[in-house]
């Protein structure tokens, strides 16, 4: 006899899915994996109407996601002609000619019980010129555009290091879209003319689309991009404006031709006048973007800038993109869920897009609702979401604050402006002792606001008080640490392949006529 399951007879049994792209795939994927049986998953798209397709980097995160799904890592590089990424490489960020690094990983170890920043501190003001990027195993490859695997052991510096991939979103979706048809999603092709709504409680029933068909379902997902087509468009719930901290809302993005020696394991951001240049190198071209102020610039210039700055040549017509730095009012609206940039939008600095993605889609399944669309699941969703857009609003906000650069309007305005508290109080305490203030859902940790405090000029008035107490500092001992450091991550980046022939070796793309 089967044991009834409390509540059963409140399950959700039909999800519709509005939108295709990363979101609407990545989540169509997700879900089908997790409730094979018993739920009719739809998802809705039209070939006619383009996604936005440039957010080709990402974060460590985006490993967990995929082996949560199954799927080979080596597989899904092959598909979607993936390169390793160890980190970002930031120019003219703190200053004209100013570069540094943010690793996926911490600088070194920490030794007698203190964090290798603070003794990197203490030999700075001792004389030791040695940029603080050398103390980091991420770096040491990538500075040499070398890259392998991780280590295991603990004891070894390549533990010390993590990465993720550079690769090409439409490919990531169709093999998505692969994978979750496979597993019973079934996928409708056309344009929605309207939204169907409840009459007394303003519930989302079903959509029409201009063919006259009807697709109903109990819980959808809007994944329709910046229209956000259900949850602002139907149920106008509104949106919170960041463009005040984060003034720039153009991107352009042209894809190029690989050149010669740029096949980077990192991605590089490098600052102009009114914005910043992104480098994405795939295994059969690099991507670009110019994302920009239009207040501050015009288009035309912002595209020439980008044009200039290619490694080779255009593989395709600019793509003009418009945004609004900010977040839904609501994630989580009646029976309408905002996965991707119906959710809000925040500029890909730091790769966090299909990160936001994942997320979304991570909070979903660990709250997924019943029929009773419970207020307070619902509350809990809605202050996780917006709880984790504002950490990453305000690690973003940090690379704009820090900058010292006064040759434009632009900078100026960014280095002048006030910031939200959080972030003001993670540079007052970091300028007095070194020390990090984490704070609830902080998608970056310690390590990643080090690298950008000290890349970018926020030196410490003094190291945290903790070091008079270790012998490190007192007997030198701090600063023979940080060279053996160093010379064991050269020693061990000399060992590594470079980026290109450890990809040609492993996950080199399968031919074209199997991508296309």
């Amino acid at each position: 006899m089967t044991t009834p399951i409390p509540g059963h007879d409140r399950a959700i049994r039909e999800i519709l899915i509005v939108g295709g792209g990363s979101a609407g795939w990545m989540t169509a994927a997700a879900l089908s994996h997790q409730m094979p049986r018993g739920v009719t998953i739809t998802l809705v798209e039209s070939e006619d109407i383009g996604t936005v397709g440039v957010g080709e980097a990402t974060i460590p995160p985006i490993r967990l996601f995929n082996q949560t799904l199954g799927i080979d890592e080596r597989e899904f590089m092959k598909r979607t002609q993936a390169s390793y990424k160890l980190g970002i490489e930031f120019v003219n960020w703190g200053s004209l000619g100013n570069r540094y690094f943010h690793p996926f990983g911490p600088h070194g170890k920490p030794m007698d019980i203190l964090a290798v920043h603070q003794h990197w501190l203490i030999a700075r003001a001792n004389g030791d010129t040695t940029p603080f990027d050398q103390h980091s195993m991420a770096w040491a490859l990538a500075n040499e555009n070398r890259f392998t695997l991780p280590g295991g052991d603990p004891r070894n510096v390549m533990s010390t290091f993590d990465y993720a991939f550079h690769f090409d979103a439409g490919l990531y979706a169709k093999y998505l879209r692969e994978v979750s048809e496979a597993r019973g999603v079934r996928r409708v092709e056309g344009k929605i003319a309207s939204v169907a709504q409840h009459s007394e409680t303003g519930y989302v029933t079903g959509v029409r689309l201009e063919d006259g068909r009807e697709i109903n379902a109990e819980l959808f997902i809007d994944c329709s991009g910046f229209r956000g087509l259900l949850i602002e468009g139907a149920l106008h719930t509104g949106y919170h404006d960041w463009t005040h901290w984060l003034p720039c809302d153009r991107a352009i993005a042209v894809p190029c031709t690989k050149v010669e020696g740029g096949f980077t394991p990192y991605t590089r951001s490098t600052a102009h006048a009114a914005g910043w240049q992104w480098r994405i190198p795939l295994q059969h071209r690099t991507g670009n973007g110019h994302v920009f102020c239009s207040s501050h610039m015009e288009e035309q210039e912002a595209l020439d800038i980008l044009l200039v700055g290619l490694d080779g040549e255009p593989l395709a017509e600019p793509n003009r993109i418009r945004f609004q730095t900010g977040m839904r009012r609501q994630f989580w609206n009646k029976n309408v869920i905002a996965i991707g940039l119906s959710s809000g939008f925040l500029e890909p600095l730091e790769s966090t897009s299909l990160h936001l993605i994942q997320a979304g889609i991570s909070k979903l399944l660990a709250l997924y609702p019943t029929l009773d669309f419970d207020n307070h699941v619902r509350d809990e969703f809605n202050h996780l979401s917006a709880t984790e857009f504002e950490r990453i609003r305000d690690f973003i906000i940090l690379h704009y604050k820090l900058s010292t650069r006064d040759d434009s309007a632009f900078w100026r305005y960014c280095r002048d402006m006030d910031v939200p508290d959080t972030v003001a109080h993670k540079i007052a305490h970091f300028k007095s002792f070194g020390r990090h203030i984490p704070r609830d859902l902080d998608l970056f940790g310690a390590p990643s606001w080090h690298a950008v405090h000290l890349g970018q000029g926020n030196i410490p008035q003094a190291p945290d008080p903790m070091a008079h107490y270790g012998a490190a500092a007192a007997d030198g001992s701090g600063a023979v640490y940080l060279t053996k450091l160093r010379a064991a991550m050269a020693a061990e980046a000399a060992k590594a392949p470079t980026h290109e022939d450890f990809v040609a070796q492993h996950v080199a793309a399968y031919p074209p006529k199997i991508l296309a």
